[in-house]
């Protein structure tokens, strides 16, 4: 079965909310999750792993997504939650979150990747699911673009770290600046990096 076909096969006939996290690997600010009930009557085109999109083809589809879904929502997990649960634990936490403040219940709670918060409804793990399932896509676009803004945001008030441009992951500028400038109260203490300059082995 081709992707597409796989695609509208998982879709049909139920109310789906479609999840995905953002931002695991960065060694700063929290785990973004959205959920999606995309309009059967309004489908979107161009819908895709948001990290194969253009910033700008994802800004244009984050506007296009808001306007036509029959719902969507957003959750998250803070710097101090993701140092105290772990990020997996954090990034599922964040997921139920976004699917909790959902105005409309789901019949079906679709999640990108290989494990399922828990939740109150069904729910399916679909490895790859943000370039084979619409509504997971769709997330995909909400949570990504709303973690790069508040990232850009941070830049501003932690300058020097450069957080516009990597978002906080662990690039080779990211981690200069750790060492030069320190550590900041977004970075995650959990993680190796952060941690072992916190222990004075950086």
């Amino acid at each position: 079965m081709s992707e597409q076909a796989q695609l509208f096969a998982i879709q049909a006939g139920a109310r789906d909310a479609g999840v995905d996290e953002v931002g695991r690997g960065p060694l700063a600010g929290p785990v973004v999750a959205a959920a999606v009930i995309l309009d059967p009557a309004r489908p979107l085109d161009g819908l895709r792993d948001s990290k194969k999109l253009t910033e700008k083809r994802r800004e244009a589809l984050y506007d296009e997504i808001c306007a036509s879904a029959l719902a969507w929502s957003l959750g998250r997990a803070e710097v101090e939650e993701i140092d105290r649960i772990n990020i997996l634990q954090a990034s599922l936490l964040a997921m139920r979150r976004a699917v909790d403040g959902l105005a409309i219940e789901p019949e079906r709670v679709l999640v990108d990747g290989n494990r399922c918060p828990q939740l109150r409804q069904p729910c399916e793990a679909i490895v790859k699911g943000d370039d084979l399932v619409a509504a997971i896509s769709a997330a995909s676009i909400i949570a990504k673009v709303t973690r790069d803004r508040e990232m850009a945001a941070l830049d501003a008030e932690y300058p020097g770290y450069g957080l516009a441009r990597h978002k906080g992951y662990p690039s080779k500028a990211h981690l200069e600046a750790l060492r030069t400038l320190g550590v900041t109260p977004i970075h995650r203490r959990s993680y190796a990096p952060v941690r072992r300059l916190l222990d004075g082995d950086g």
